[in-house]
C-alpha cells in the first residue's frame, strides 16, 4: 500500500515540476511543495476512494436470487432499495421479488457500495440467476456525514446578488413550460363534456397490472374447473351448543390460554375427525393411483390486502381444540403482517375457508387443488327452525363442501358433511374421541 502511493504521489508531482521547468531551484521547490501537497491529500484518503486510486480493488460479491421452493423456480423483482454507487449494510434489505404465493426479501450478503443492477423492476428472475454486484468495504467518509459537510457551505457563505438575480431571472423561464401543461388536461377535460351531454356523468377507467399472486390465483381457479368434477352438497347446522359453549368459556381461555376462542378450531377438530369415516376426503389422485392418507392437514384461508393465502394447520387430528386455534391465530398473524413463508403454505390436503366473516350466507367454495375437497362456512343468522314440532329461532348457518366427484362418490360427500353438521351441533362428541 505504501509502495503504491508514492508511486501514486510520484508521478502526480511530475508534471506540476515539469510544467515549471527544471533549471530553477525555486521551481524544483514548488514541486517538493506540490509533492508534499498531493501526499497529505492521498493520506486524507481512505477506503474505496484510496484503493481505487491506488488501482487496487475490494473484492466484489454477487447477490443471486434465493431458493424458493420445490413448486417455484422464478418471480418477478418488485424492487430494489438501493442504486449503483449507494453503501449498503451487511444484512439490509437490497430487493424484493414478488412469487405466485408471497414477497421473498432478499439482503445483502456483506457491507460494501453496489457497482451492478441486472434487471429492472417487473422483469422476471430465476432462482441462481445474479441479481446485483456489492464490492466489499466500509462506507466512504462523505456517505457517513454527508450533513456536516454540506450545511457548513451554506452557513459561510455570504448573500451573493448575482446568484439571486440569475435565480430570479430563471424563474419566469422556468414558469413558461408550466403554463403550457394545461394543453393535456383539456384534451382529458373532453371526455366528461362528451358524457354530459348524454346525461352529465363522468366516466372514468384505469387498469392495473395483475401481480403475480392474483395471476397464481387466476390459474389455479381455472385449472380446478378444467381438471376436478367439482360437486357441491349442502346442509345447515344449528350452532346454539357451539356459541353457548363459546360464551361459557371464551374468557377463560383468553385468560388462560392468551387465545380468542373461535369456532375455526372446532370446525377443523370436526373435520379431522369426519376424516377417519371418509379418508377419501383428505385423498387425491395421482396419475392412474387413488392416494389415501391417514394425516389431516388443514389450508385455512385468510384474506390479506396482496390477496388469497393459505396457511397449513398440520396434524389436526392429534391437536385439540385450543392446540388448533392458536396455532390458526399464530398463522392468521403472520400473513396479516406479510410474514408468511412458503413453508408456512405448503402442502395441505384439505381447505376450510369461511366467507361468513364478510357476511357471506350462501356460496360454493372451488376446491384448491390438487386438494380432493373444500368446506366452505358462511354466515351465522336466526332463523326460524321447527324443533320437536315447534317453530322457534335459531342461530343456523350454511354449510357447503364442494369435492371431486372422481375421488369422492355422492354418497361419501353427503356422509362426510352430514358428520361435520352432527359434531358441530353438539360439540361435546369432540371431547369423547
Amino acid at each position: 500500500m505504501l509502495r503504491s502511493t508514492l508511486r501514486v504521489t510520484n508521478r502526480a508531482a511530475r508534471p506540476l515540476a515539469a510544467s515549471m521547468g527544471r533549471s530553477s531551484v525555486a521551481h524544483t521547490g514548488f514541486a517538493a511543495h506540490a509533492k508534499l501537497h498531493i501526499q497529505s491529500q492521498v493520506g486524507a484518503m481512505r477506503g474505496p476512494a484510496l484503493q481505487r486510486l491506488c488501482g487496487l480493488r475490494y473484492a466484489s460479491t454477487s447477490v443471486q436470487v434465493p431458493p424458493m421452493a420445490e413448486s417455484l423456480t422464478e418471480g418477478s423483482l418488485k424492487e430494489f432499495t438501493k442504486q449503483v454507487g449507494e453503501y449498503i449494510e451487511q444484512d439490509e434489505l437490497l430487493a424484493t421479488i414478488e412469487t405466485d404465493k408471497i414477497d421473498i426479501e432478499v439482503n445483502a450478503p456483506v457491507s460494501g457500495t453496489v457497482t451492478k443492477l441486472n434487471f429492472k423492476p417487473e422483469d422476471t428472475v430465476t432462482v441462481g440467476e445474479e441479481l446485483a454486484q456489492i464490492e466489499e468495504g466500509a462506507a466512504p467518509a462523505n456517505a457517513k456525514e454527508p450533513a456536516a459537510k454540506q450545511e457548513a457551505p451554506q452557513e459561510a457563505a455570504p448573500a451573493q446578488p448575482a446568484a439571486k438575480e440569475e435565480k430570479q431571472a430563471a424563474k419566469p423561464a422556468q414558469a413558461a413550460p408550466a403554463k403550457e401543461q394545461p394543453k393535456p388536461a383539456v384534451a382529458q377535460s373532453s371526455a366528461p363534456s362528451a358524457s354530459s351531454s348524454v346525461g352529465g356523468f363522468a366516466r372514468t377507467e384505469s387498469r392495473v397490472k395483475m401481480n403475480r399472486m392474483r395471476m397464481r390465483i387466476a390459474e389455479r381457479l381455472k385449472e380446478a374447473q378444467n381438471t376436478a368434477a367439482s360437486l357441491t352438497t349442502f346442509n345447515e347446522v344449528d350452532m346454539s351448543a357451539l356459541l353457548e359453549m363459546r360464551k361459557l368459556y371464551k374468557d377463560e381461555i383468553l385468560k388462560t390460554k392468551g387465545v380468542k376462542f373461535g369456532f375455526m378450531g372446532l370446525f377443523a377438530k370436526a373435520v379431522a375427525l369426519a376424516q377417519k369415516e371418509v379418508p377419501a376426503v383428505t385423498g387425491g389422485i395421482e396419475g392412474d393411483q387413488l392416494v389415501y392418507r391417514d394425516y389431516t392437514d388443514i389450508s385455512i384461508a385468510v384474506a390479506t390486502p396482496k390477496g388469497l393465502v393459505t396457511p397449513v394447520v398440520r396434524n389436526v387430528e392429534s391437536l385439540s381444540v385450543l392446540e388448533i386455534e392458536q396455532e390458526i391465530a399464530r398463522l392468521g398473524q403472520k400473513a396479516r403482517e406479510g410474514k408468511i413463508t412458503l413453508e408456512d403454505m405448503a402442502g395441505g390436503n384439505f381447505t376450510i375457508s369461511n366467507g361468513g366473516v364478510f357476511g357471506s350466507l350462501y356460496g360454493t367454495p372451488i376446491i384448491n387443488t390438487p386438494q380432493t375437497a373444500v368446506l366452505g362456512l358462511h354466515g351465522v343468522k336466526e332463523r326460524p327452525v321447527t324443533v320437536n314440532g315447534q317453530i322457534v329461532s335459531r342461530p343456523m348457518m350454511y354449510l357447503a363442501l364442494t369435492y371431486d366427484h372422481r375421488m369422492l362418490d355422492g354418497r361419501e360427500g353427503v356422509t362426510f358433511l352430514k358428520t361435520v353438521k352432527e359434531l358441530i351441533e353438539d360439540p361435546r362428541k369432540m371431547l369423547l374421541v
